[in-house]
């Protein structure tokens, strides 16, 4: 007799991970069409969107050399996605397949003095919707260095335990081909060193709002690698006796890598392959079912944890989610908020009108 399905549980209008809160329960996940002031203020101004996630960023802002190694980069240069051809769109799905690599504008741009970030939280001081600021890191340093930072700017933006900022470790990118993510080998003393700077930060203020973006998996041991990782961080609070864990939600999931897409499968390319550089992370709708299938793993599992800690983790359900139906069988599968990227990329900030109608319908 196979595993009941976790019940499906209609939106509600509001979701609250530890210290922020979503509200409506959709938003956008990290991708290069939420990368600099202008895009995320219209992310912010979207009533459709719960959140905003930024595009995710390194310390000091990552330019490719010959060896792809990571240096600092003095001014904003976004990838011309059109003309690099790093970004593809199907022509008979809403699926797309991209080669983008990391943000190569450095934090200091999201959250120093006159930061993107910053810039937008003084303008709008009267809502409460919060920034997802997605980064990553492979030294534990320059990881400690960018949590300090947030802080920084989460302590002049902060009421009591509520938060506008949230921290989003990316540990899937696939498209850095020297650098592996860390999450794919969930066991591995990679992620280990990063999630202790986590629990750290965590302990340290135990209002940080912080969660993981995770790869595709296929394999259900690494699934239950990743939760037995986590697990370890897990406290039981002495005053309380309530078990506590430095991981507020996961977000799964991000792009399948290693895919390849010819030209005459997208739309506008030219030469053999959709892009440039031959392979690339395959989102979008080809991506939905497998998308699925984690966040169903990821939420059943944890539900059934012995761990209280581990049963509160919210999951965002992310991965072709390019239609009402798509939203709904996130909710049905476990997730309780929602990220879309490719359809942003399709329509702008309006596909998140469209994705609300399934909101809007289960309220």
């Amino acid at each position: 007799m196979g595993i009941p399905a976790p019940r499906y549980r209609p939106n509600t209008p509001m979701v609250t991970i530890r210290s922020i809160t979503v509200s409506p329960p959709l938003i956008n996940t990290a991708c290069a069409w939420a990368s600099d002031e202008p895009q995320l203020a219209a992310l912010l101004d979207c009533p459709h969107t719960g959140a905003v996630t930024t595009r995710t960023v390194t310390l000091g802002g990552f330019t490719e050399d010959a060896s792809h190694t990571v240096t600092p980069t003095p001014t904003f240069s976004p990838y011309p996605l059109n003309s690099s051809h790093k970004v593809a769109f199907f022509k008979d799905s809403l699926t797309s397949i991209n080669s983008v690599r990391l943000f190569p504008t450095p934090l200091f741009s999201y959250v120093g003095p006159g930061g993107w970030i910053r810039t937008l939280l003084n303008r709008t001081p009267n809502t409460s919707k919060p920034f997802i600021i997605s980064i990553t890191e492979s030294h534990p340093t320059d990881l400690r260095l960018m949590l300090n930072a947030i802080q920084g700017l989460r302590a002049t933006h902060r009421r009591d335990r509520a938060s506008r900022i949230a921290i989003e470790l990316n540990t899937s990118c696939p498209n850095i081909p020297t650098s592996p993510p860390a999450s794919y080998d969930p066991a591995g003393p990679a992620l280990a060193a990063l999630l202790d700077v986590l629990a750290d930060a965590f302990w340290a203020d135990p209002s940080l709002t912080i969660g993981m973006k995770l790869p595709p998996y296929v394999v259900s041991t690494q699934i239950e690698d990743v939760v037995r990782t986590i697990g370890a961080y897990s406290r039981v609070d002495p005053e309380s006796g309530v078990s506590v864990n430095p991981i507020a939600f996961l977000t799964c999931t991000n792009t399948l890598g290693n895919s390849l897409v010819f030209a005459d499968q997208v739309e506008g390319a030219t030469g053999e392959f959709a892009l440039s550089a031959g392979v690339g992370g395959l989102a979008g709708e080809a991506m939905h079912a497998l998308a699925l299938g984690n966040v169903y793993a990821f939420s059943k599992m944890l539900a059934e944890s012995e761990d209280s800690a581990l049963r509160e983790i919210v999951i965002i359900g992310a991965g072709g989610v390019t239609s009402p139906e798509a939203v709904a069988r996130m909710h049905r599968a476990g997730a309780k908020v929602v990220g879309s990227a490719t359809l942003l990329g399709k329509l702008g900030v309006a596909a998140f009108e469209l994705l609300g109608n399934a909101v809007d319908s289960a309220s």
